[in-house]
């Protein structure tokens, strides 16, 4: 079993590599260089237990200063391994979040490793803007996004010009940034 040190390391390495390092996210650099990120591992098994991890990081999220903790990445390497079943979960997540008056305030973005959009190809690398190291919920803040978005000359090019940078992207560095490590 791969220890929490190593998922959250493998995580960092993600983040630092290809959202931060092919800027497949502009906002994360500012986040991350600030502290502002959180790396949670759930040891959940089952979707109900992983709920229950979901519930307590937004409710970790929504009342920490903004300055002190803007995301939260939550990495469950143990449940939701399929991508089917990871898909059918995020119904679930929404519920939660309504459930949990956060509506509006906070929402979750989604990664997996076999992430694939509708009527694409596995193999597309248009899928690896939301292929991750483990199966995770990327928890953040409605207005923070805003302001984001805000701050971008034409917000809607950055989803376009990923897909042309992952498929661009020379394949050893492609398989560099994508491959775990043999012991994982």
């Amino acid at each position: 079993m791969v220890d929490d040190n190593n998922l959250i390391n493998d995580t960092r390495r993600w983040v630092d590599e290809a959202v931060i390092g092919l800027n497949l996210c502009p906002f994360a650099k500012a986040v991350q260089v600030r502290g502002q990120i959180r790396y949670t591992v759930s040891r959940a098994t089952d979707s109900e237990s992983l709920s229950a991890d979901l519930l307590a990081s937004l409710h970790e999220l929504a009342t920490a200063a903004p300055d002190v903790l803007d995301t939260i990445l939550l990495i469950h390497p143990l449940v939701l391994a399929d991508f089917a079943d990871y898909n059918d979960y995020l119904e679930l997540v929404d519920l939660i979040i309504e459930q949990a008056e956060y509506e509006g305030v906070l929402q979750v973005a989604s990664f997996h490793p076999d992430y694939q959009f509708a009527d694409s190809p596995a193999d597309d690398r248009a899928n690896f803007t939301n292929r991750s190291p483990y199966p995770m919920l990327h928890l953040l803040r409605e207005e923070s996004i805003s302001r984001a978005v805000d701050s971008l000359p034409d917000p809607s090019s950055v989803y376009l010009r990923n897909i042309d940078l992952l498929r661009e992207l020379p394949q050893d560095q492609f398989e560099r940034i994508w491959t775990l490590p043999p012991d994982r």
